[in-house]
Parts: C-alpha cells; sequence; structure tokens
C-alpha cells in the first residue's frame, strides 16, 4: 500500500518539529554543564541550516550567537524550552502569545514525580494556545539528522549520534531512547527521526504513529512504551498504521515491579503483560522483548522487500555458522530452500571441487568474490528461493574485501531479501559498517538473522492477507 498523504491540520503542526526554518532555544547559558548550553551547541553541530536563537534575559551573546531577552521579541517555529518547572507554564503562555508553532518541554519536575499542582498550570497554559503542538515535557525532544535538528541534552562526545536512516523511533523513556541512539551510532544503524515524547501532555504515541505513518522518509516505526493512558484510541491507530508501515514495539512494565517502576517513572499505567501483548498482536504489530531485536527486525523490515515464502537459501564459506544458521532457520518455522539443479551447476563452473551445493552452498575457505556473486546472482533468480541468508566470514585470505561492495551492488536491485551474518574482529566490524551504511542489514550470530527473517516473513503474511 502507498502511505496516505491527506494529513490534518492537527498533524501537519508536528511538522515543526522535524522541519523547523527557525529555532529558540530558551534558558540557552554560557555555562557548559547547564542543559540549555548544551542544547544550542547540539543544534549547531547538528549542522541546522536555519535561524538559531538564544533566549536568556541575562546574557547578550552564546556561543557566538545573538541572544534575546524573551520569545515574544521574534517569530520563530520551533521553541525547545530548557528552564525550571516552575515557571516553564509562564514560557509556554508567551510561547503561545508570539505565535511559535511549536515547543518541546525538556524540563522534568511534573506529574512523573507527582507535581500535579505545576503539572496543572502547564496543561492549562497549553489549552490557550491548542493550536501550538507541544511535546513532552520530561523528554529529549526530537533528533531528525537529515535537517539538522538535535535537542537532545546529551553532549555528542558522551552520546553518539546516528547516521540518517529509514527508521524512526518513538520512546517513553528519554533514557531508553538514548541508551539506543548510542548503540546504533556504535553499530552504523540508520534512524530517520527519533522522538522523546516523555509525559505526553499533548503531543502523544497515538498522534505520532499517525504523523510517521505518512511520513515518506520513515519505512518502520519503532515504540519504546510503558503506559497506556489512551490504551482503546492507540491501538485502533495502530491496527489502521501495521497495514501500511511495521510497527515494532517494545514494552517496558511487564512485570509486577517493572509497572510499579513504570508508574513512578511517566505516572503512567502499564497495564497487563498479558492483555498488552494480545491487544499488540490484534493490532499487528511486532513485539520485541530487548533493544537488539527491536533493532534487528526494523532494520530488516526496513531495509528489505516483503517475502513471496519463507525458503530460505543459505550461502557460506564457514560450514559450522551455516549449520546453526540453518537450526535457526528451522526452528523459527522457516523452511531451507532447494535450489534448481539446473542453478547448481551454474554455480559449480566456479566453485572449488570440494564446495558443498546442497540445501546449504557451502563455498568453504577458498571462496573468492566472483563465488559469492555468482551464488548470489543464481540465487536471486531462483524461483524455489525466497530468502537469502548469507554468511561471509572475511578471515580466509582469498577471499577479496570487494565481496562487500558485490553484496551491496546486488542488494539494491530488491530483487529479493537478502541479509548478511558476519563474525570475528576488528576488520569484519569495518565491512560490516559499510554494508550496514548502505542499507544491507548485518548480523553478528544466525540466531538473531533467522529471527528477524520470520519476523519479515509473518508481516509479509499479514500483508498478503489484507490485500485478498
Amino acid at each position: 500500500m502507498e502511505k496516505i498523504e491527506i494529513m490534518s491540520d492537527k498533524m501537519k503542526g508536528l511538522d515543526y518539529f522535524f522541519y523547523p526554518k527557525s529555532v529558540a532555544v530558551i534558558g540557552a547559558s554560557e555555562e557548559e554543564n547547564k542543559i540549555g548550553h548544551v542544547i544550542l551547541k547540539n543544534m549547531i553541530k547538528a549542522g541546522f541550516k536555519g535561524k538559531l536563537i538564544p533566549v536568556n534575559p541575562h546574557e547578550k551573546k552564546i556561543l557566538g550567537l545573538k541572544c534575546i531577552k524573551s520569545v515574544k521579541e521574534i517569530k520563530v517555529d520551533l521553541a525547545v524550552i530548557a528552564v525550571p518547572a516552575k515557571i516553564v507554564p509562564k514560557i509556554i503562555t508567551e510561547c503561545g502569545q508570539a505565535k511559535v508553532k511549536a515547543a518541546i518541554i525538556v524540563s522534568a519536575g511534573f506529574n512523573e514525580i507527582g507535581n500535579v499542582k505545576i503539572t496543572k498550570e502547564l496543561f492549562q497554559a497549553m489549552q490557550e494556545f491548542p493550536e501550538m503542538r507541544v511535546l513532552g515535557p520530561n523528554c529529549l525532544g526530537v533528533l531528525h539528522v537529515k535537517k539538522g535538528i538535535d535537542t537532545l541534552f546529551l553532549p555528542r562526545e558522551r552520546l553518539g549520534r546516528t547516521p540518517d536512516g529509514r527508521i524512526s523511533f518513538a520512546s517513553q523513556s528519554g533514557a531508553i531512547g538514548s541508551t539506543l541512539i548510542d548503540w546504533a551510532s556504535m553499530k552504523s544503524y540508520g534512524i530517520n527521526k527519533f522522538i522523546s515524547f516523555g509525559n505526553a501532555l499533548d503531543v502523544t504515541v497515538t498522534d505520532l504513529l499517525e504523523y510517521l505513518n505518512k511520513d515518506k522518509e520513515t519505512k518502520v516505526i519503532c515504540l519504546y512504551m510503558e503506559g497506556l493512558e489512551e490504551g482503546r484510541k492507540f491501538l485502533e491507530k495502530a491496527k489502521k498504521v501495521s497495514k501500511q508501515t511495521p510497527i515494532v514495539v517494545l514494552k517496558g512494565g511487564v512485570t509486577t515491579q517493572g509497572k510499579k517502576a513504570a508508574v513512578s517513572h511517566t505516572g503512567s499505567i502499564a497495564g497487563e503483560a498479558r492483555v498488552v501483548k494480545a491487544a499488540f498482536k490484534q493490532a499487528n504489530m511486532i513485539e520485541a522483548t530487548s533493544f537488539e531485536k527491536l533493532f534487528n527486525y526494523a532494520r530488516v523490515l526496513s531495509n528489505e522487500p516483503l517475502t513471496k515464502g519463507k525458503r530460505v537459501q543459505i550461502i557460506t564459506d564457514g560450514g559450522g555458522y551455516a549449520v546453526l544458521a540453518a537450526d535457526f532457520t528451522i526452528k523459527n518455522g522457516l523452511e531451507l530452500a532447494k535450489m534448481n539443479e539446473k542453478n547448481l551447476r551454474k554455480i559449480r563452473q566456479v566453485v572449488p571441487p570440494h564446495a558443498e551445493l546442497g540445501s546449504i552452498i557451502d563455498l568453504t575457505g577458498d571462496a573468492t568474490t566472483k563465488m559469492y556473486k555468482t551464488a548470489i546472482e543464481t540465487a536471486l533468480k531462483d524461483k524455489n528461493i525466497d530468502m537469502i541468508l548469507l554468511i561471509v566470514l572475511f578471515p580466509p585470505p582469498l577471499l577479496e574485501k570487494e565481496v562487500v561492495y558485490e553484496i551491496i551492488k546486488l542488494h539494491k536491485k530488491q530483487v529479493k531479501p537478502m541479509i548478511v551474518v558476519s563474525a570475528s574482529g576488528k576488520y569484519t566490524e569495518k565491512q560490516k559498517a559499510i554494508m550496514e551504511k548502505e542499507f544491507v542489514p548485518t548480523f553478528t550470530f544466525p540466531k538473531s538473522a533467522a529471527e528477524s527473517l520470520k519476523a519479515l516473513y509473518d508481516y509479509s503474511l499479514f500483508r498478503k492477507k489484507i490485500k485478498r
């Protein structure tokens, strides 16, 4: 299904979080350890091309930028608010009066700590300006690599930023979201939009689902959630969105103690684990049980075409790793493919006599780039094969580094899902990073690869059913 392009005015308001032409940082400071200073610095380092304005009544210049006393002095698309909780309602009122289009409140100290009075004041201030969309409070805000938007108050030298990608990630927890960004950065996994929505007094996860579903840059939506205040509304929206865009969700607060922690963390209702799990399934969301699985599923779903079936062709230069891959393929309810004999003969012409060409194509430790290229091209054309699980172990001396670029070239054709499993040291990780930057999903262990192909197969099956 094509992405729906019609967007309500309320949804269009969310554009200002990701595509503002001007940004004011309210609470910007010259002091390096202050949140406002870090946010301003991160926006500069991110390469924001629009107008960036620090707001502080006590400073004339911050980080070389002219400072203004109040947001009411200018017209601005986005305001990032980093001031003490007690004055946030007043600042929100000023933003509304200045016709600010959107505001991010990174300040904490509201209903997450039981501060009902200040939360009520903030909510009332927001109600006066319904056309202004507000993210937070108690959040990190947004990261949109492509447009140089970085409102995270975590220094770049301490927390890496990811390359641009096809996955958008919304997180109720800033800590979980930032950890995942740092980890994804280390792995060279791309993220298109990251949103920390915190206490969600205005913009909710349901809003974000609707918005990201209509976003052409987003191929997969990832969620980390603790509470389900909008339970029914959220699940109804998820059910509609999943028909067009895969949703991968990691739920916090699934144990009794975890639920208690979730309530004290965001002031939200965590929900019974069994009920939530069943609801996610009913809404055709893909549930992950760890950070790693969340991103593994998302990378395959965002970068691979839907599969026509569950027959997996394993191509390898290491027999032992292939045996494990075969085991996990079967354990995950998939099948080993049987390549057409005519196609196997084509491969036999380029591989050594001791290569094994059965349900697993083992090119052996004598594998070369030419052998891999021939095997992959043949598998892509074979009608008995639905998906390719490619194992590339780089240490053997005959395997040239050019194999990486051949894999990238063949992957770009998007004929069938094709993922890579490769494990070893620094040299291998460097080759995997090259492939990841070109949107080829790579894995260290066969188990993770097989689980991710199963997630792709399940989602493909669902999409096939709704087309009937």
